[in-house]
């Protein structure tokens, strides 16, 4: 008979760390609730598919699926340099940008140190840090925006990594351009800031700056993330990356997995570099997509919290927000609660297509105003 387990084969760091619980896939939740159609609108993804570029590269890297992918992504490590005018040896390329945060907490973090970021944000911070053993230090918003000068008064000695999200995932709310810039001209050597912008390609606010050419390009100690999961439609194949030091990236090689991007997306990523016509259109379709999504939630009683730069939207619903998600799941509708993000009575709804916005307004009205959901 097999002995019991010993407690000590587990790190004791993991002990306060649930495993991730995504959402069900729609096939599955049509099944179980016997629907006939279920539209995703929980997860930010973009709603249109990868760019007509990059289905032809993954039409032709199929033929090769039989080889490791190139290990080091030079193809894309080099593309991704020119386009921000930095060395291949200042990119780090990830499975996802959530891949490129992991590596960073990996190569930065021992036990006791501390990071620092604002709260609610991308919950991937604080367990990340806690897989480490180190502390994370949640700092409040201000005003549903990341409040920069608490997050400074936050930096102690053993802080290695400050994390400003901007637009903050989940609220969806921007970091100006004057506010960072003396943020980090305030930050302690000793701190790497991380600046996410995961959703960077959606936001056309003039004040909303571009973290690699105005703070890394300008000789700042920031690592820059961004991804092509979102507006590049490339979610499925998880390719991301950062622009950051090189001691950094090297770093992160260290602890990196050999073939952790596929071929695959290493390919369609490369080929969606440089289409700024359609950057544009998607751009494009995501205003007028989000301006139309709040109408319909305001009509529902619903105020989103604004002003919103991605493409999603924050609501409170004045309840438990895994009522509301429930209540609008059974009208075949995925949203996504916002407790694992520190926002227990709120819920995150992503930007789709028209037809999918107006599936959604005629749940709202079967389901009603939160208060009856």
């Amino acid at each position: 008979m097999p002995s019991a387990p010993d407690s000590r084969l587990v790190r004791p760091a993991l002990e306060p760390i649930a495993p991730y619980e995504g959402g069900k896939p729609v096939e599955e939740v049509q099944r179980e609730l016997g629907l006939d159609r279920v539209v995703k609108l929980a997860s930010n993804e973009g709603p249109y598919g990868p760019f007509p570029a990059a289905l032809e590269a993954l039409r032709l890297a199929t033929g090769e699926l039989n080889r490791y992918p190139d290990g080091n992504a030079y193809r894309l490590r080099g593309a991704l340099a020119e386009r921000h005018g930095v060395r291949p040896e200042e990119i780090v390329h990830g499975s996802g940008a959530d891949g490129v945060l992991g590596y960073l907490a990996q190569a930065l973090l021992d036990p006791g140190d501390e990071v620092v970021f604002g709260w609610p944000s991308f919950a991937s911070y604080p367990l990340h840090a806690l897989k480490m053993g180190a502390v994370p230090r949640a700092v409040p918003l201000r005003d549903h925006t990341y409040d920069l000068d608490a997050l400074l008064a936050a930096v102690g000695p053993r802080t290695k990594i400050v994390y400003v999200c901007t637009p903050n995932n989940p609220t969806g709310t921007m970091t100006g351009r004057a506010e960072l810039a003396a943020f980090l001209e305030a930050l302690p050597g000793h701190v790497l800031a991380v600046i996410d912008q995961a959703y960077f390609e959606y936001v056309d606010e003039p004040d909303y700056p571009d973290a690699v050419e105005e703070h890394f390009r300008a000789g700042r100690r920031v690592a820059v993330l961004r991804t092509f999961s979102k507006i590049y439609g490339l979610a499925g194949l998880r390719v991301g990356y950062g622009v950051a030091p090189e001691e950094v990236v090297t770093a992160c090689a260290k602890v990196r997995p050999a073939f952790d991007v596929s071929l695959a997306a290493q390919e369609a990523a490369v080929a969606s570099i440089g289409d700024e016509a359609e950057l544009a259109r998607r751009r494009a379709l995501n205003r007028e997509g989000r301006a139309e999504l709040q109408r319909i939630l305001l009509a529902a009683g619903l105020e989103p919290i604004g002003p919103a730069v991605g493409n999603f939207l924050f609501v409170e619903t004045g309840g438990d927000g895994r009522v509301f998600f429930e209540a609008l799941l059974r009208e075949g509708v995925i949203v996504r609660p916002m407790g694992g993000f520190g926002a227990p009575g709120a819920v995150r709804i992503s930007v789709g297509t028209p037809e999918e916005h107006a599936f959604l307004a005629e749940a709202l009205a079967r389901v009603g105003t939160p208060a009856r959901a």
